[in-house]
């Protein structure tokens, strides 16, 4: 199983769209068996993939020993796409029980994760350099950046690009790149804002930009991707696209496992 962490420094990323059609494309048109992991206190990926958060654990209770992995994970309308829902519980998770006083708390995920026998596992992550986006990081053999062309997505790239390196020194990772969301090719600062991206992550800007769509929010009200609601839309030629540039990053020896 490779696992993907997509993080982003500030919300309004489209963080969680991309995570949940990048993981309904990878089965939908690629045949591959994806576990979805909502570690977003927030839990908009478990709503986007119609669940009520308050009824269902989280990685919480797995974290701290009160339920497996197996007990916490849910099948969702797909045959191909499983998910392990969010709770508020997570948002301070590590502060509490056993994790308080474990040292290596951190690395808890990638131990939990591992035996898993899908392809891909996709962690959606809360948009802030905290304890539960390190811990994706750590279990991650992939890191997807996700930002927006406006100045202070931009800004917190270089913020974000610190911490990854920082954990990737230690539990080596590969980057798949930046992917911009609420792209509009005629923007006028464009150029200049991918510039600002291509220092900070050289040579990781990638190829799709996913377009401003209203198919998206349509389809998080209804609580599927959006190849089941707007199959047409130029959201979901996007999300097809991505997936086809990201595929052949994700089917190569990732350099995680080169250091295992």
């Amino acid at each position: 199983m490779k696992t993907i962490s997509v993080c982003s420094f500030k919300g309004g990323t489209a963080k969680t769209s991309i995570s949940l059609n990048l993981g309904a494309a990878l089965a939908r048109f690629h045949n591959k068996r994806v576990l979805m992991v909502d570690f977003d206190a927030q839990a908009n990926l478990t709503a986007g993939l119609g669940l009520d958060p308050d009824n269902h654990d989280s990685l919480a209770a797995v974290l701290q020993d009160t339920k497996t992995v197996g007990e916490v994970i849910v099948h969702t309308d797909h045959p191909s796409i499983d998910l392990i829902p969010a709770d508020t519980w997570l948002e301070r998770v590590e502060s509490t029980g056993n994790l308080a006083t474990d040292r290596y708390s951190h690395e808890k995920l990638k131990k939990i994760l591992a035996p898993l026998g899908y392809d891909f596992a996709i962690i959606d992550t809360p948009p802030s350099l905290c304890w539960l986006t390190e811990s994706s990081l750590i279990a991650c053999d992939y890191g997807l950046v996700c930002a927006t062309p406006e100045f202070y997505s931009i800004k917190g790239l270089q913020r974000l690009s610190y911490f990854m390196h920082y954990i990737s020194e230690r539990h080596p990772f590969e980057l798949l790149g930046v992917v911009l969301s609420f792209w509009n090719s005629r923007g006028k600062n464009n150029q200049e804002f991918l510039e600002v991206i291509e220092d900070t992550f050289p040579e990781k800007v990638l190829n799709t930009k996913v377009r401003r769509d209203i198919a998206v929010s349509e389809a998080s009200i209804h609580g599927k991707p959006v190849f089941e609601t707007r199959p047409k839309s130029r959201a979901a030629e996007d999300f097809r696209e991505l997936t086809q540039e990201l595929l052949p990053k994700l089917e190569s020896p990732c350099l995680s496992s080169t250091h295992s």
